[in-house]
């Protein structure tokens, strides 16, 4: 099943962790709504909001290059609310762009790349895994210094 970013879908919750809920989207696909993504207000405790089993509406709000779907559900509500306000439908217009849907990038075996392409791809890589790396580190200073 393809899974387009600003459409929304209906979803099951499959597991809920610390950060966010992990919904399994109608055809298969699993994407995660983070805490901060489940309703309009502050959420301390996502069980006060969600529970396992409990079927919502999510809204595609980002993939990532690695197939990570990100979703929100006061995004979808939000739509659902303003669309059922509106009292005259929108008149036809025709969409400008293709709706954005992931498509994994092909993958170049290394023997057709040039000896460039794998180290600006090696040098890519690597800065953003120094980077992920001192983030997690500051994160873990600025903890231990309160």
């Amino acid at each position: 099943m393809q899974v387009e970013i600003g459409k929304i879908y209906t979803g099951k919750v499959k597991g809920i962790a610390q950060y966010g809920a992990f919904i399994e989207i109608d055809g298969g696909a699993t994407g995660m709504v983070h805490i901060s993504e489940i309703a309009n207000t502050f959420v301390n405790e996502i069980r006060e909001h969600l529970s396992e089993g409990q079927e919502v509406k999510v809204k595609v709000i980002n993939i990532n290059e690695q197939g990570k779907i990100s979703l929100s559900i006061k995004k979808a509500l939000n739509e659902t609310e303003n669309n059922s306000e509106k009292r005259k439908p929108a008149p036809n217009r025709e969409r400008k762009s293709k709706p954005l849907i992931y498509e994994p990038k092909k993958v170049v075996p290394q023997s057709e790349m040039s000896f460039e392409d794998m180290m600006s791809h090696f040098k890519q890589s690597s800065e953003e895994k120094i980077s992920d790396l001192k983030r997690s580190t500051d994160r873990k200073n600025k903890t231990k210094r309160k």
